[in-house]
């Protein structure tokens, strides 16, 4: 029975209703209840990324051999079991356990979604419906809709308190596994455990390490949703109950403009669209640099330099993330797809966790208003703005290897 197409897309959308009602919440607990510093906080949330995007290689291989439906229904037991060690863990040790479960959780489902969808893409491509881009591009914004859906949620849970959030998140994972588990046809992309994944002409392709690397700087701002935007909500007096209204703000834009703006991509192509993202990135941390030393906005304006960082981030994932995920196939040729999507995410996890490390000290900076404030933003700017220098020669040398092949 072939796959129906919305299947992945819906799950993508309850998986982040359980994601986005717990970790978004992760770095505010240490801070605020259990009264851990920064440097500590940086690392549980680093291992937390790592654990996922760090193993994604690994999840993918293991896609492309045993079959996605296997790993996506292991990923949601193993989500489950770490949101659980979250609610129950008054410890360090429990925590940093508890997180990184659910990053193994992610390592494990994400690349066999992925891996579903580019070939749902392919097919409705050569049928000359959506492309490949535009059904990731359709992926994003269903994972949106989750991601509006998982902080209203738990921001009803926030009297309650963190555990409840972990528990829920727990509970929703439950009902995706059973859910999956009857829905998802057998035998529709089967196990290859004879075609196994050419690893060593993955990294043996010099163009696609580059193209890792470069692609790291988008996984690495992204994470600062989690660790750096609750600094910058701190530093202009504000709480907890701050973020829902800033992930509101990528989820809407998300909802509404996605879809439009890969439209529109298709027609500038992926050599434009994703040195432009990643330059809107680094615009986004740059603002905030620029607030950081002054004293805090009134009038209501306090969470202006959040808002436009969560924004300018958002625009800049929305038109460059189709197109990076488009371009993995082209890379992978006639081999697997899912160790290539893993082994794309494991180079920026890695990145994130080292990344973390060297932030979190800086970050203990940035809670007050005062001139080391900015350093931190400064040093995110110029990530993002050395990878679109870097994406704009390797999409053209890409366009010239496409055109020399046709």
């Amino acid at each position: 029975m072939p796959v129906n197409p919305y299947l992945p897309l819906s799950s993508q959308f309850v998986f982040n209703i359980g994601f986005y009602m717990v970790v978004p919440f992760i770095a505010i607990f240490l801070r605020e209840d259990m009264l851990l510093p920064g440097t500590v906080i940086g690392l549980v949330l680093g291992l937390r990324t790592f654990s996922q995007q760090g193993l994604f290689i690994f999840g993918g291989a293991l896609s492309d051999w045993l079959g996605p439906r296997r790993l996506i229904l292991l990923g949601c037991v193993v989500r489950v079991v770490g949101f659980g060690l979250l609610g129950m863990g008054g410890n360090l040790p429990a925590i940093i356990i508890g997180a990184c479960l659910t990053g193994v959780g992610g390592a494990l489902f994400s690349p066999a979604i992925t891996s579903i969808l580019a070939k749902v893409g392919e097919i409705s491509e050569k049928q000359g419906k959506r492309s490949r881009a535009q059904w990731f591009a359709m992926l994003a914004v269903w994972g949106e809709l989750g991601a509006v859906m998982g902080p209203m949620i738990a921001a009803l849970l926030t009297p309650i308190g963190f555990k409840a959030m972990a528990y829920t998140g727990a509970g929703i994972f439950v009902c995706a596994f059973v859910i999956l588990y009857l829905w998802l046809p057998r035998g529709e992309f089967p196990a290859m455990p004879r075609a196994k994944s050419d690893w060593k002409a993955l990294f043996g392709d010099r163009l696609f390490i580059a193209f890792m690397l470069a692609h790291s700087a988008q996984l690495i701002a992204h994470n600062q949703l989690y660790l750096s935007l609750p600094v910058e909500i701190i530093r202009v007096g504000g709480s907890e109950r701050d973020l829902a209204p800033m992930f509101m703000i990528a989820s809407v834009m998300i909802i509404t403009l996605q879809m439009p703006l890969a439209r529109i991509g298709r027609r500038l192509g992926a050599h434009v669209c994703i040195p432009l993202g990643f330059v809107l990135v680094s615009t986004g941390f740059a603002t905030v640099a620029g607030f950081a030393p002054l004293p805090v906005l009134g009038g209501g304006w306090h969470l202006l330099p959040a808002g436009l960082m969560v924004a300018l981030l958002t625009l800049g994932a929305m038109i460059a993330r189709p197109f990076v995920s488009d371009m993995v196939p082209d890379f992978a040729g006639d081999r697997p797809t899912g160790v290539y999507y893993g082994a794309m995410s494991s180079a920026g996890g890695l990145a994130v966790l080292i990344g973390n490390i060297a932030l979190g000290p800086l970050l203990d900076e940035a809670v007050v208003p005062q001139p080391e404030a900015s350093l931190p933003w400064i040093v995110l700017a110029i990530l993002p703005l050395l990878s679109a220098l870097a994406m704009m020669v390797l999409t053209q040398i890409l366009r010239r290897r496409a055109v020399h092949a046709g």
